[in-house]
């Protein structure tokens, strides 16, 4: 939905974006291929195709026009535009692009941030495309949703997204999820899905 700032770098527990990223870069290394599922503005995109190097590579999926074409400047002044394959479809058909196994799949849910409301991710679809991310991720590689909510937009996704991670086989999946109790506006929770075998 919106890209948050940094957090104080004193604090310990950072917001639920930040936790995403601090995961990701503990699992994803150069020569990797990941996907990021909601490239928005980019953030996830820019952020992966510096961890997976010359090597790897990064599958970026968005519906919207605009979206895409601000993730393709945001690549380009950073140089890593070659490291990234941007794809104009929903990513409820991403195993349709990709036929590797990777080894993260990122999910930032919501609107795209400055645009329209009415246009974001639903839950039905971003299940399904969960589902995929699942079947395409290697033996521990990790899944990270950052499922936003609150104002106009996302109450049903949320329950939606976190109903349907419970029934996740536990033999085959570790699932956790991270949430925030003691602040105000809805601040988004982090759900993350580590593949076991």
């Amino acid at each position: 939905m919106a890209e948050m700032d940094r957090p104080n770098e004193s604090c310990i527990i950072k917001n639920s974006l930040y936790q995403s990223h601090e995961i990701t870069a503990r699992v994803v290394k150069a020569g990797d291929h990941a996907i990021d599922a909601t490239c928005g503005n980019g953030g996830d995109t820019l952020f992966l195709a510096g961890l997976t190097g010359e090597g790897g590579k990064v599958y970026s999926f968005d519906i919207q026009r605009e979206a895409l074409d601000r993730t393709s400047d945001r690549l380009k002044k950073e140089g890593l535009y070659g490291r990234v394959e941007l794809i104009h479809d929903t990513h409820e058909r991403m195993d349709e692009y990709v036929k590797e196994k990777v080894r993260c799949v990122m999910f930032n849910l919501g609107y795209l941030p400055g645009g329209d409301h009415s246009i974001g991710t639903r839950g039905e679809s971003t299940i399904a495309a969960v589902k995929k991310a699942m079947e395409l991720l290697m033996v521990n590689g990790i899944i990270t949703i950052v499922v936003y909510y609150g104002g106009d937009s996302g109450f049903s996704e949320k329950e939606e997204i976190l109903d349907f991670i419970r029934t996740i086989n536990y033999k085959q999946y570790t699932v956790t999820k991270t949430e925030f109790v003691n602040q105000i506006n809805c601040p988004p929770i982090l759900v993350c899905i580590e593949k076991l075998f």
